[in-house]
């Protein structure tokens, strides 16, 4: 009965990053579509997706930090709600406003701000939730698979609504929203708190102490978060526009080709998630191994504008990707204690925004210039982020300290 809880609970939770995952994911096959629809150039329709990162960049550590201190369950569904609201205002405006892209816009930002509240706290959850190591690795691994699922699902899912009516995917997420608040609603029990929640002084010098103890390596797993997130989003907005402007392939195939490499993302993922478990060496060279694969497979793509060599090279760059996130994951959630779990893993989730919220207005200067140079470019920056990690993770010689 109690496995069968946990299960539910974290089927829950999983709900939250995937219904995120598609309110912002579903909008990447259909940015030139609307970018035609609005009369903006490419560049400005890119910052829908950036406008809806950077919002919640800002509001993830006031979401992590309430987390802690009212409850992981009080803050999710407000935030959902808040999200529901966002998707309505855009879609509303679209369908009956002319030259409606400044009030999308706001939409968007109110989607951000619901974002930042709901899917950044689901992970601190799944700590809370399970006890062992092991139990946590594989959530984790469950709740990242069910992230790019949605990330699989979106562009899919995007394009078939939008090849109905342009702005449908807008009205579909509160849809969505309201599936997840039902879910997390009747299905989570929020665990108690063992200790009385500390005072915002009191909360600023333990977030400082653990910066100051733990640095080296929680530096090191937020770049990195954010490094992978870039050049997701980044591609993905490259791969949209260069097939429908070079192939002419629009609509659901079009869809289907994006979520090709996701896929690839997807299993990884949770393979990697259950694979893990709690033994930290392996999660460093795991991240290693996945950030070469993704060197590797961005640089292949310098050389070759050839649509099945490169879907092939995104392909692995996805497995790449699949393979690193997870372990990072269950670094953060496992190496920090419960009661600043919330607050830190919401710093890691900013970075991660950061990634998202650069990479397609980015990736739509870098499409002006040189494409060998574009991704021989990035494929050096993973590189960097290698060596970053085989300097800031070292948990051979951290294991007899708490992380």
């Amino acid at each position: 009965m109690e496995n069968s809880k946990k299960m539910w609970g974290l089927l829950s939770l999983s709900s939250v990053p995937l219904v995120m995952t598609l309110g912002n994911s579903m909008l990447i096959p259909v940015l030139p579509k609307i970018g035609n629809e609005l009369d903006v150039s490419s560049f400005m329709v890119s910052l829908l997706i950036t406008a809806y990162s950077v919002v919640a960049i800002i509001f993830i550590p006031i979401a992590g930090y309430l987390s802690d201190h009212i409850g992981r369950k009080q803050v999710i569904i407000p935030s959902l709600f808040l999200a529901g609201i966002g998707g309505l205002v855009a879609g509303l405006a679209a369908w009956k406003i002319d030259h409606s892209y400044w009030i999308i816009f706001i939409g968007r930002l109110l989607q951000g701000i619901g974002a930042a509240g709901a899917a950044p706290i689901v992970m601190p959850f799944v700590g809370d939730l399970f006890k062992k190591k092991q139990e946590v690795s594989e959530g984790l691994g469950i709740i990242e698979t069910s992230n790019t699922f949605g990330k699989v699902l979106s562009p899919i899912f995007g394009a078939l609504l939008a090849s109905i009516i342009w702005y449908l995917p807008f009205f579909a997420f509160p849809v969505f929203c309201a599936i997840s608040i039902i879910m997390v609603w009747f299905f989570i029990e929020t665990p108690p708190q063992k200790e009385k929640p500390k005072k915002f002084k009191q909360f600023l010098k333990s977030v400082k102490q653990i910066f100051k103890r733990e640095g080296r390596w929680l530096y090191t797993v937020f770049i990195t978060g954010g490094i992978l997130m870039y050049i997701l989003f980044g591609i993905l907005f490259y791969l949209s526009t260069f097939l429908e402007e070079t192939h002419h392939i629009h609509g659901v195939k079009k869809g289907v080709m994006l979520a090709f490499p996701l896929l690839a993302l997807c299993l990884t993922s949770y393979v990697a998630g259950k694979g893990i478990g709690q033994d930290q060496l392996k999660m460093k060279w795991l991240t290693v191994g996945g950030l070469s694969l993704l060197t590797l497979a961005v640089f292949v793509i310098s050389f070759n504008k050839e649509l099945y060599m490169m879907l092939t090279a995104l392909f692995a760059a996805g497995i790449g990707i699949g393979a690193t996130l997870p372990s990072l994951d269950a670094f953060v959630t496992e190496g920090i204690p419960a009661e600043q779990r919330g607050s830190i893993s919401s710093f890691y989730n900013s970075t991660r925004f950061i990634g998202v919220a650069a990479g397609p207005p980015l990736f739509a200067i870098f499409m002006k210039g040189n494409h060998f140079i574009t991704f021989t470019g990035n494929s050096f920056v993973i590189l960097l982020t290698i060596l970053l990690v085989l300097w800031g993770i070292r948990p051979e010689k951290k294991e007899k300290q708490t992380w």
